[in-house]
């Protein structure tokens, strides 16, 4: 069983920061890819970013570079995702997710296991 563990989300005034973690337990799991979407109320699930577990590759949404940093602890099988300088607009659900190939880091059909979501609300 593969189970994808976010934490981390809450509440936040604009301009501030949180940082997510996303933990994963499941020796089925051998992750070549984790990614952070996020889904907003009415829209759909969007890619925000991603990287290859050996930590050779980071994608990003438009949106997020520079602001957004995404990193891995191998040890502790976890990736975290630091978010600078928020923006009402990034108030979501966020999501963490594992990927086992090769695929599209930005796209959410590439990446098997995903985790139950943690709520961020930016304030204005």
């Amino acid at each position: 069983q593969v189970q994808l563990v976010e934490s981390g989300g809450g509440l936040v005034q604009a301009g501030g920061s949180l940082r997510l973690s996303c933990a994963y337990a499941g020796r089925a799991f051998r992750p070549y890819g984790m990614g952070w979407f996020r889904q907003a109320p009415g829209k759909e699930r969007d890619f925000v970013a991603g990287l290859t577990w050996t930590g050779t590759s980071t994608y990003y949404a438009d949106s997020m570079k520079g602001r957004f940093t995404i990193s891995r602890d191998n040890a502790k099988n976890t990736v975290y995702l630091q978010m600078n300088s928020l923006k009402p607009e990034d108030t979501a659900v966020y999501y963490c997710a594992g990927r086992e190939w090769n695929g599209d880091p930005y796209r959410s059909g590439s990446y098997k296991y995903w985790g139950q979501g943690t709520q961020v609300t930016v304030s204005s």
